[in-house]
């Protein structure tokens, strides 16, 4: 994935570890737990703890892991995807706190239903963890299948939001 030139980032600390947030102009562009599989090389992103995108995200973050908060309200930047990526992540955003889907099921969501395996490499390049929710996503049995950000994280996100 290619980000922008203006791309710059802040750290923050949650109850899983510390995450990375990148803001590309206005827009969030992405949330990674620090070390993650997938997560991008931001050395060349000047560091912008004050940015005004960065402080609502970390609000939100910090109220989503008291309980208080259920989905994000925040300018995204999906744009460093591919078009089939775009509509995966988009499709992740209707799954709702609380609930899962299956890949298959993303797959009809986007109409491709053949694209199962594909659907599960775009969940897992999801560039916008916890706030694009690719952790709602599971296996056609209900198994809990890979996160990018680890399976101790996925249970522990899940486990929060079937809390409220």
């Amino acid at each position: 994935m290619k980000h922008s030139p203006h791309t710059v980032q802040t750290r923050h600390s949650s109850p899983l570890g510390p995450i990375v947030l990148a803001i590309s102009h206005d827009a969030i562009c992405g949330l990674w737990f620090d070390g993650q599989r997938h997560q991008p090389d931001g050395s060349a992103w000047p560091e912008s703890p004050d940015h005004p995108v960065a402080k609502i995200a970390r609000a939100q973050l910090d109220e989503y892991f008291a309980g208080q908060r259920t989905a994000f309200d925040l300018p995204l930047d999906l744009s460093n995807g591919t078009a089939f990526q775009q509509d995966v992540w988009r499709a992740l955003l209707n799954i709702p706190a609380g609930a899962t889907r299956s890949y298959g099921a993303i797959s009809t969501d986007i109409g491709r239903p053949a694209a199962v395996r594909a659907v599960g490499g775009a969940v897992g390049r999801n560039p916008l963890s916890i706030i694009v929710p690719c952790h709602r996503v599971i296996g056609a049995n209900g198994a809990l299948t890979g996160y990018a950000g680890g399976l101790d994280r996925k249970i522990a996100l899940l486990h929060l939001e079937s809390l409220h």
